[in-house]
């Protein structure tokens, strides 16, 4: 099978090509919207929301049987400064747990019927300490790229990706920072619980990236390979290709929206099939949503990652769906209108 993509040009020119929502499902999907046995606008967002999937999946009366969630697993250099209150180990521990259908991941998706694997990405070869050089080659990002691409099912209704890696926040934080700006201060938070001392550290190893990547700062999807992680790429990759097939996207926390960020602040637009599932309770993450211009679905006050938030959001999009086609119009009802 020939690859997607080759280089990071390639990648670039799979992003300008992505398709658009379908107009003609959207006008149906809003027509039946009006048409529904309820006051305009009784639903709320679940309205919206509801019409938004409509559109990428192409029918104007939408199902949602077939969600995917993929979390990904991916080891950094910068961890060994210091930036995370667990070992490197914890990732290879923590991809045993979710093989073995033991974490909240693996709960959440079986709740809401979804599908779920787990991608360990040569976790024995952590990443480079991005304030020494840069994350990855081009050639190590462009394969975690295919990674995350490759692994999109076709027959999906629904994407969820979500991450595992020691020192991640920080990565995502150096991300952030690079994309938009601010101090590291703005964007380095207490990740899995650090206290202020290890705030402190983070944001310095945060600036430190920043800096030494200065000159690649301008190039997304540099600062995607310079600050990045193999499980950060991955995700983009699954991203990009959910939006190549007209599969609809539920961001999860600040690592996953780190990553979708290089997208859309690559190619406008990138992000249009997606929608937040969630704020967490990393202090940078609403801001970074504000960024994108997401509203989140849900604000639990979850910081766990793994794609949990986005998963649990599933349940949301589902009533959403199930109220917009399952529901009778005054018409079939007989229900007078005024």
């Amino acid at each position: 099978m020939t690859a997607a993509f080759s280089t990071l040009a390639d990648f670039r020119k799979r992003l300008e090509a992505l398709p658009v929502a379908d107009a003609a499902a959207v006008l149906a999907a809003t027509e039946r919207n009006g048409q529904l046995t309820k006051p305009p606008g009784a639903l709320g967002r679940l309205e919206s929301l509801a019409i938004w999937y409509a559109g990428w999946r192409g029918t104007g009366r939408p199902s949602l049987e077939h969600p995917q969630v993929i979390v990904f697993a991916g080891n950094h250099g910068i961890a060994a400064r210091g930036v995370s209150l667990f070992p490197v180990e914890v990732t290879v521990q923590m991809v045993a747990n979710f093989q073995a259908g033991g974490a909240a991941i693996n709960q959440l998706s079986k709740a809401f019927g979804a599908t779920m694997t787990v991608q360990a990405l040569d976790l024995d070869h952590p990443t480079q300490d991005f304030t020494h050089a840069p994350a990855m080659t081009e050639a190590e990002v462009v394969a975690a790229l295919l990674a995350g691409w490759e692994a999109v099912d076709p027959a999906a209704d629904l994407l969820v990706v979500g991450e595992m890696g020691i020192g991640n926040t920080t990565s995502a934080a150096a991300i952030a920072c690079g994309l938009f700006g601010g101090a590291a201060s703005d964007w380095a938070g207490r990740g899995t619980g650090l206290d202020d001392a290890g705030v402190s550290l983070k944001a310095r190893v945060v600036a430190e990236g920043v800096a030494l990547h200065a000159a690649s700062l301008g190039d997304p999807l540099q600062v995607l390979r310079c600050l990045g992680g193999r499980e950060i790429a991955a995700m983009a990759g699954a991203i990009a290709r959910a939006h190549d097939l007209r599969i609809p996207v539920l961001l999860d926390g600040f690592i996953c929206c780190a990553a979708a960020a290089t997208l859309e602040m690559a190619v406008p637009g990138a992000l249009d099939h997606a929608m937040a599932g969630h704020v967490s309770a990393e202090g940078a993450h609403r801001a970074l949503l504000a960024k994108l211009g997401k509203a989140p679905l849900l604000d639990l006050g979850l910081r766990l990652g793994e794609g949990s938030g986005a998963a649990l959001a599933i349940g949301v999009l589902k009533g959403a769906i199930a109220c917009h086609s399952g529901m009778a119009t005054f018409g079939e009802a007989g229900v007078s209108e005024s």
